[in-house]
Parts: structure tokens; sequence; C-alpha cells
């Protein structure tokens, strides 16, 4: 089969050729997008398969709403907004509860140490936050990934603000800790 260069076809192209169910052009898309897209859903996701099964329904997802795209933004925006609502929508499917906060719990909690993070391969830190619970994961990734504000995060799960705000302040915590735990193991298994 013949295998298209990425950069040959202008994206105007891709998504007509998809709208109009052009099969080497899905192919196509598939191919610029998916570890992109791929990427996305493993942050939201509990393990490795489940990320593959966001994946593929994502692009199904991608594919039945071309015709929507507006070009008013970017098409990979476009596409990543798909991914996150479709990894959304798996986490209320699986009804998992977000447990919340206290308040005094919250004020607490000291900042992460972003810092660290730069001694930490990208494999490294999925794998971390793959630790996390889902309430906390999808709450992280929502607003230190994707960029969503914590009244935009309440209105996406159907949780207050305040609760956003906890579960971020809980989630950066947890990685705090584990994050200075991979580092002092990592630290360790180099001096024997």
């Amino acid at each position: 089969m013949d295998t298209i260069s990425n950069h040959t076809i202008p994206e105007s192209d891709l998504i007509k050729g998809c709208i109009e169910g052009n099969r080497r052009m899905q192919e196509e898309l598939y191919r610029r997008f998916s570890s992109k897209m791929y990427a996305v859903c493993y942050r939201y996701a509990s393990n490795a398969d489940d990320a593959q099964d966001l994946l593929q329904e994502g692009f199904i997802k991608v594919y039945r709403n071309l015709h929507r795209f507006r070009a008013e933004g970017s098409f990979e925006g476009w596409i990543r907004r798909v991914f996150v609502n479709t990894s959304i929508e798996h986490y209320r499917k699986k009804s998992l509860a977000l447990s919340s906060v206290s308040e005094r719990e919250e004020n607490t909690i000291e900042n992460a140490d972003i810092s660290a993070l730069d001694q930490l391969a990208e494999k490294d830190i999925l794998e971390i936050l793959q630790e996390l619970s889902p309430g906390y994961k999808t709450v992280f990734n929502l607003y230190v990934v994707e960029g969503y504000s914590h009244k935009e995060i309440g209105e996406l799960l159907g949780i207050s603000e305040g609760t956003s705000k906890s579960q971020l302040a809980r989630a950066k915590s947890i990685l705090q800790k584990k994050i200075a735990q991979y580092l002092s193991d990592t630290k360790r298994s180099y001096t024997r």
C-alpha cells in the first residue's frame, strides 16, 4: 500500500478527503495525529490498554464530526479537544467518584516542587502520573496540561470550583512525594 507523506497533503485537502470518506486520507489523518493524541489519552487513562481504547474512540468521533470543524482555530487544537472530551466522557461513564479534600487539608498542602520534574524523563513522569487516582489525575491534566480554569474543570466534571482546586492541590502534593521518592530511589541505585 502507498504511504502518503505527512507534508504532501494540505490540511484542508486532508479534512475534505476524510469528510468524503476517503480511506487513504483517514489513514493519513491517523498517522499525523495518533502519537500526539495517544499521549493525551494516556494522561487520562488508567493504563495503556485504556489509552488505546480512548485513542480509537477519539478517532471515530473525529471522523464522524469533521464536518463540524470550522477552521476558526487550529485543526490540531480541535482534534485535541475531541480527545480530551472523549477521555472525560470515559471517566464519567466509569462513574469514578472524585474524592474531595477538606479546606483544612488544602491549606496545609505545599505546592509541588516542579523543578524536580526537570530531572525526570517524560516516560518517568507519565508513569508517576498513572499512579494518581483517576479524579486527581483528571483535574491535574485538565489544569496543568490542557490549561483549563478551575471554573471550566468544575463545569466539565460536575464538581465545584473549590473541589477542583483541592483536587489539584492534593494531586500536586502526591506527585511531589512520589517524585521525591523516585529521585531518592534513583540516586540510591546509582551509588551502589
